[in-house]
C-alpha cells in the first residue's frame, strides 16, 4: 500500500510551493525520550545521522540487508523482468527502480555486466538482479527454475511453467490492453532504439505491444517496463 505524503491541507491551499520533508533525522531528535533501538535490523550509522534514503517509513534506519530480507519474507510477486543490455541503455536503472516499486521477483540483465545505475537510485541494493551472457542462457535458467519447482512440489504441482512475454511493437504482437498476464511470467524488454533481438522474439511464448496514439513509433524501455509491470499488478496484486 502506498504511504501518504505528510502535506497539510493548509499548506496545499496557501498557494506557496510545498516541499516535503524527505526522510528522518537522528533517532534522538525524532524520538526524544525513547530508548535507542538495538535490534540487528537497525543501522547504527543511520540512527546517528538520520535516514534520507528513498525507502518506506517502516524501513527507516534499517540496514540494506534487513530491508532486502524483509521484502523476501513478505513475498515478492511472481513476475520477473529482463532487458537486453546491448547499448548500455540508461533506462535499465529506471526499470530496476520500477521493479523494486512493484516487488518484482527478479530483474535479469542480458548481455554486458556493466549497466548505468544512476536511474536506479540505489534500489538495486534491495532488488534481486541477475546477469546472463545471452537470451538463450536466460531462458534456460528460467526453465531450470520451473523444473526445480516442479520437482520440489511433486504431485502437488499444478502450476504452469513460466510464460515468457516479449514486449515489443512488431507484426503479430497483441495489445497489452486486452492481454491477460499469467501470474508466473517473465517480461523481456529490448534496448532503446533496436528493440528486442530476433532471438528473444523467437523464444517468447507471447509478444505484446503497448498501444500508442501519437506520432512516435515507440516509448523508451523504462516507460514500457513501468506500463507492463503495472498491467500485471492491476490484474494480480492485492492492494
Amino acid at each position: 500500500m502506498t504511504e501518504p505524503h505528510s502535506i497539510t491541507k493548509a499548506a496545499m491551499e496557501s498557494g506557496e510551493p510545498v516541499f516535503r520533508k524527505i526522510g528522518v533525522g537522528p533517532w534522538e531528535e525524532e524520538h526524544p525520550g525513547e530508548a535507542r533501538p538495538t535490534a540487528d535490523r537497525y543501522d547504527s550509522d543511520l540512527l546517528d545521522v538520520g535516514d534520507t534514503r528513498n525507502v518506506l517509513d517502516r524501513y527507516r534506519y534499517w540496514t540494506v540487508e534487513a530491508i532486502r530480507a524483509d521484502l523476501d519474507r513478505r513475498g515478492r510477486h511472481e513476475f520477473q523482468v529482463a532487458i537486453e543490455n546491448w547499448t548500455h541503455d540508461f533506462n535499465i536503472g529506471s526499470m530496476v527502480r520500477t521493479a523494486n516499486a512493484f516487488a518484482a521477483s527478479t530483474v535479469h540483465i542480458v548481455g554486458p555486466h556493466k549497466w548505468n545505475r544512476k536511474g536506479a537510485l540505489m534500489t538495486e541494493l534491495y532488488q534481486h538482479v541477475e546477469h546472463h551472457p545471452s537470451i538463450v542462457d536466460l531462458v534456460e535458467s528460467i526453465r531450470h527454475q520451473d523444473a526445480e519447482r516442479a520437482m520440489q512440489a511433486g504431485d502437488h504441482d499444478d502450476s504452469e511453467p513460466t510464460r515468457i512475454i516479449a514486449i515489443d511493437n512488431v507484426p503479430g504482437s497483441v495489445p497489452i490492453e486486452t492481454y491477460h498476464f499469467p501470474k508466473r511470467c517473465l517480461m523481456i524488454f529490448g534496448a532503446e532504439g533496436p528493440g528486442l533481438s530476433k532471438k528473444a522474439l523467437s523464444l517468447a511464448d507471447d509478444v505484446v505491444y503497448i498501444s500508442q496514439f501519437g506520432s512516435v513509433r515507440s516509448i523508451n524501455a523504462g516507460a514500457a517496463a513501468a506500463v507492463s509491470m503495472h498491467a500485471w499488478v492491476a490484474q494480480h496484486a492485492k492492494v
